[in-house]
């Protein structure tokens, strides 16, 4: 798996371990941002493109499980919690918080690579949202995605299949900022036969239909060199 561009937070305030896993991670192509508490890691998190975080529970701020809730309040962004506690409550209460997965310390780092390739995929492939049904801008915008419709203003939009697997993914992922290769592989999938410039096809569509202005979007933001983000609230 091609892993340039992907950005991983690394939380864990024992400097050793955060080196080691940092060093390792980079050499499997990961850009890692590696953070020694919750509060720099928050950051992080509201600066930069995250792809993957990898939480220790215990942290000398706040406890990994407020800062994975704080985390899956902004993004589906895949988790994984690292611990030295070996009780299955603890695990199973991780998992409910939102975390993906849980590592148990000490670990090898082969067991680690292979979490992180197993959630990787477990993300890409998963396109549900945080909530089944997402309002924004006081109903301005409504997304359905358990019955796949999405309303302007009360009013069902008519969305192609692609338009809408973009628009979901968009929303998936709200601070993360999409390049037309990375659209096509998270939502159009592999099979997609066409140019990356379709994608600003698809865009172009999308704000005529949800946007008041479609050259001045609320939405669907252009990050100029880059790609495309999703800008409701």
């Amino acid at each position: 798996m091609k892993q340039e561009h992907k950005k991983v937070l690394v939380v864990e305030d024992e400097p050793k371990i955060l080196e080691v896993i940092k060093s390792f991670l980079e050499s499997k192509g990961y850009v890692v941002l590696a953070a020694e508490n919750g509060s720099k890691a928050l950051s992080f998190f509201e600066k930069e493109n995250i792809s993957l975080a990898i939480l220790d529970l215990m942290l000398p701020d706040i406890s990994g499980e407020e800062l994975c809730v704080a985390l899956r309040k902004k993004s589906r962004v895949p988790i994984i919690m690292v611990t030295a506690k070996v009780e299955e409550e603890s695990m199973l209460r991780g998992l409910s918080l939102g975390a993906d997965d849980y590592i148990k310390k000490p670990f090898s780092l082969k067991e680690l690579a292979a979490r992180i390739d197993a959630v990787m995929r477990r993300s890409s492939a998963d396109l549900s949202p945080l909530y089944t049904k997402m309002i924004f801008r006081e109903g301005d915008l409504e997304a359905d995605f358990q019955n796949h419709i999405f309303k302007k203003r009360g009013r069902e939009i008519s969305l192609t299949p692609n338009e809408y697997r973009i628009l979901a993914t968009l929303i998936k992922f709200p601070n993360k900022v999409f390049t037309r290769e990375e659209l096509i592989m998270t939502a159009l999938g592999d099979d997609f036969e066409g140019y990356d410039r379709v994608v600003d096809s698809h865009i172009k569509n999308i704000r005529q239909k949800i946007e008041d202005d479609s050259k001045n979007p609320d939405y669907v933001l252009t990050v100029r060199g880059i790609g495309y983000k999703f800008g409701g609230r």
